[in-house]
């Protein structure tokens, strides 16, 4: 399983080569949709860069005044990402509004085509290559990331419909209103990246599916006798949190009990991987053990 860092990487290199790409594009043509597309892409340079920092951070083990571990920084890059997706929109917005009221001629379009076209394959692959990172790993910064260069990706798409659409009409202001487009297609990616980060940072509880497969391990122990309770969840950037109380029949040792809550506690963690599971023993015949009862099954 490679670093996260790695495929940060990736998409720094990946930023810089499309940056090239289209402001040569925006020189050689003039077109404020191409240079909307890269002020988007240094915008998510800029990203990267934070992430960078965001996930060295998270990969500190935990500490005295950390001991859940530091996996939360994460929440930090995709915020900011989500800021500055929103400002650079704001940028695109008000440039594209100028021309709009001013449109002037593009020039060799055809190499404009050419340029966008190329950084759109170089978004969409390397979006492809950090959606699957971002799930294997779990890790909120690279899907923030991949979300970013998936929109950077069909925003680039956009503006190569966009010069050939002023190519054949010969209408110049279609270059500005779709930079306007753009930016409020961006707006709405940041937005919604921002949402995300926030619902996350409020200790969110694992999916459904998820939960389901810790049940359904739960479920497998209650012919013996036993109950459980005080059900919760929360994810921390890569890491899930699992807590939840085992009531055993009052006679079992402690250390059988102990014994169970190793066993159950391993099955969890070798189902999600990567997940802290923290239970409470519990005697099943003291009512005392019911006044925290939490969320259950």
């Amino acid at each position: 399983m490679k670093d996260p860092r790695f495929y940060i990487v990736i998409s720094m290199v990946a930023a810089i080569a499309t940056i090239i790409l289209e402001l040569y594009g925006y020189f050689q043509t003039g077109s404020i949709a191409i240079l909307s597309d890269a002020l988007e892409t240094s915008v998510n340079l800029i990203a990267a860069a934070i992430g960078f920092w965001a996930l060295t951070f998270a990969l500190q083990p935990p500490d005295l005044e950390h001991p859940f571990g530091h996996s939360k920084a994460e929440y930090f890059a995709s915020g900011i990402e989500s800021i500055l997706i929103i400002i650079s929109a704001l940028i695109i917005l008000v440039e594209a509004v100028e021309k709009i009221f001013s449109p002037h001629h593009l020039e060799q379009m055809d190499l404009g085509i050419l340029l966008v076209g190329l950084s759109s394959i170089i978004y969409l692959s390397t979006a492809w290559l950090l959606f699957r990172a971002a799930k294997r790993l779990r890790s909120i910064t690279l899907k923030a990331d991949a979300v970013h260069l998936l929109s950077d990706a069909w925003v680039s798409l956009g503006v190569v419909v966009g010069i050939i659409l002023v190519k054949l009409t010969g209408w110049s202001v279609l270059d500005p209103v779709l930079g306007l487009l753009i930016a409020l297609q961006i707006i709405r990616t940041g937005i919604n990246l921002l949402k995300e980060t926030g619902s996350e940072l409020l200790d969110k509880a694992l999916p459904h599916e998820q939960q389901l497969e810790i049940k359904n391990i739960l479920f497998s122990y209650e012919d013996l006798g036993l109950k459980f309770h005080a059900f919760r969840t929360r994810i921390a950037g890569s890491r899930s949190f699992i807590y939840f109380h085992i009531l055993v029949p009052g006679e079992w040792t402690v250390q059988r009990g102990h014994d169970l809550c190793e066993e159950i506690e391993i099955k969890i963690r070798q189902t999600l991987p990567g997940s802290y599971v923290m239970t409470h023993l519990e005697p099943v015949e003291d009512p005392a053990s019911w006044d925290d009862e939490g969320i259950n099954h």
